[in-house]
């Protein structure tokens, strides 16, 4: 394949796994260097969760789920790009999001709004319209084996549970909310057992995915990882 070819092709980059892996930090910058568009779905479930949670159809922590399906008609999704973030900021209905669905009471409610299969079938869809001309970088539970199943680069990412809470728990106090470790923790593992046990879509490794565990990798060691898949892909 000569350089031009190389140059002209793109694949679907699918990155699965567990909350608070740093998933979409990391498909930012994957995005970054490879010049594709990246796409928070994880960001998408958390924007149908928020505004459900505004709209009294997730009250005391319970989520009635006829009222959310009731809502999904009227919740619009869409992203703009940041330049001073370097990123892409989600939008509900044209307002701007991407702090508020950010809270540890999204955090705590967007597991079960996930597991509602119409919910799924909306964002799904949605996903799969944006990643129908490849270059595109996408993160979340379902992507390698739900949303893109022909994905030509698949990664499963996970870290320990605690590395994970206390990344999470920096997150937010930098963000000045008012939370505790062990309360991110609680939510940590209880997001994991919400994801790998629902009956919709549940989070799993794909069969063809590479596990990347970065407990104890730092930015640059997990980006030499990737190039070193990635030109293995393309150059096939």
């Amino acid at each position: 394949m000569s350089s031009d070819n190389k140059t002209e092709k793109k694949i679907v980059i699918a990155l699965d796994g567990f909350s608070s892996c740093g998933k979409s930090t990391f498909a930012k910058s994957i995005a970054a260097r490879l010049g594709y568009i990246f796409i928070d779905t994880g960001a998408m479930y958390r924007a149908v969760t928020l505004y459900a949670l505004q709209n009294g159809a997730i009250n005391d922590g319970e989520v009635d789920e006829s009222r959310v399906i009731a809502l999904l008609d009227e919740v619009e999704i869409s992203f703009r790009f940041n330049p001073e973030r370097g990123a892409s900021d989600i939008y509900i209905n044209g307002h701007y999001a991407e702090d508020e669905i950010r809270t540890i009471e999204v955090s705590n409610c967007v597991s079960s709004v996930s597991s509602i299969r119409e919910v799924r079938e909306k964002l799904v869809a949605m996903q799969q319209q944006m990643g129908r001309c490849r270059g595109v970088v996408m993160d979340g539970r379902d992507i390698g084996t739900v949303v893109f199943p022909d994905a030509e680069l698949k990664i499963f990412m996970t870290a320990d549970k605690r590395v994970r809470a206390e990344r999470r728990y920096a997150e937010l106090k930098a963000k000045g909310d008012d939370v505790t470790l062990e309360e991110i923790l609680e939510n940590v593992i209880s997001r994991d057992e919400a994801d790998m046990t629902r009956a919709i879509s549940p989070l799993r490794r794909a069969e063809d995915a590479i596990e990347l565990d970065n407990s104890s990798m730092s930015v640059d060691e997990q980006m030499a990882w990737f190039m070193e898949r990635y030109e293995a892909v393309i150059n096939k």
